[in-house]
C-alpha cells in the first residue's frame, strides 16, 4: 500500500481548490485539479471575465469570482508572482488560517536576472508562512505550464518536488498530485523550498537560454530510480 493510501485509506482524494489567477499557470493547475476530480474555484485579478473564459475550457465543478472574493477552497494556490503573492497573503488576512496555501512562485530578481529576490538563508515560501496562518506547502515551482496542463512530457508524468512542515497540509498537497496524474516526491520540510527555488531558477535559466532549444519552456524534471 503506498503512503497516500496508507494515510487517507485510499489513493485519491477529491477536494476543493482555489486557484488565484487566469494565467498560463493557472490554466495547467486548472487542467490537474479538474482531471483529479476536485471542484475548483478560479479567482480573477480584477476581470470575472478572464475567470469565466478560462472555467469555459474545463468540464467539471468550476466556479468564479474575483480577487477578493471569499476563498471556498481547503488548499489555495495563487498563480502569480512573489510580490503578487505576498500582497494576497495581506489581503485575505486570518481568513487563510488553517487552510493549505501552495506557493509555486520562483522569486527571481527581474532586474538582474542573477538571483533570487529574497533574503539569504531564506525562500519566498518561508517569508510567506512568516505572514500568514496558513500552512505554507512549497510545489510545482520546478514545473512549466505547458507541461503542467498536460500532465506529461515525452509520455512521461510529471514530478512534483513537494516541501512543507505541517504533515498533513504536505499529504493534502500530494494527494492531489497523485489524483492529477502526477508523481509527488516529497522533499523535506518548508526550508528545502531553498533549493527546490535555485532549481526553479535553473530551470529557468535553461529554457531563456536560446541556445539550449531542447528546453524551451516545455521540458520537465524527472527523478528516474535506479533499476
Amino acid at each position: 500500500m503506498n503512503f497516500l493510501s496508507r494515510l487517507f485509506g485510499k489513493k485519491n482524494i477529491m477536494t476543493d481548490i482555489t486557484i488565484i489567477g487566469t494565467g498560463n499557470m493557472a490554466r495547467g493547475l486548472a487542467a490537474r485539479a479538474v482531471d483529479g476530480g476536485n471542484s475548483v474555484q478560479i479567482l480573477a485579478h480584477g476581470d470575472k471575465a478572464k475567470a469565466d473564459a478560462l472555467a469555459a475550457e474545463f468540464t467539471g465543478q468550476v466556479s468564479t469570482g474575483v480577487l477578493g472574493d471569499a476563498i471556498t477552497g481547503s488548499i489555495v494556490i495563487p498563480a502569480v508572482y512573489f510580490d503578487a503573492a505576498k500582497d494576497i497573503v495581506a489581503r485575505y488576512g486570518d481568513s487563510l488560517d488553517g487552510k493549505v496555501y501552495v506557493d509555486i512562485t520562483n522569486p527571481v530578481d527581474f532586474s538582474t536576472f542573477e538571483g533570487l529576490s529574497v533574503p539569504a538563508g531564506s525562500s519566498a515560501a518561508e517569508e510567506l508562512q512568516k505572514t500568514t496562518g496558513a500552512k505554507v506547502v512549497k510545489a510545482f515551482n520546478t514545473t512549466f505550464a505547458a507541461a503542467l496542463g498536460a500532465g506529461k512530457v515525452a509520455g512521461q508524468p510529471l514530478d512534483v518536488l513537494v516541501a512543507g512542515d505541517d504533515d498533513d497540509a504536505v499529504a493534502a498537497v500530494a494527494a492531489f498530485a497523485s489524483a492529477a496524474g502526477l508523481t509527488p516526491i516529497m522533499v523535506g520540510p518548508l526550508r528545502r523550498a531553498r533549493q527546490l527555488e535555485q532549481t526553479g531558477f535553473l530551470n529557468i535559466l535553461l529554457s531563456a537560454n536560446e541556445q539550449l532549444p531542447q528546453f524551451q519552456w516545455n521540458s520537465a524534471l524527472r527523478f528516474v530510480p535506479a533499476a
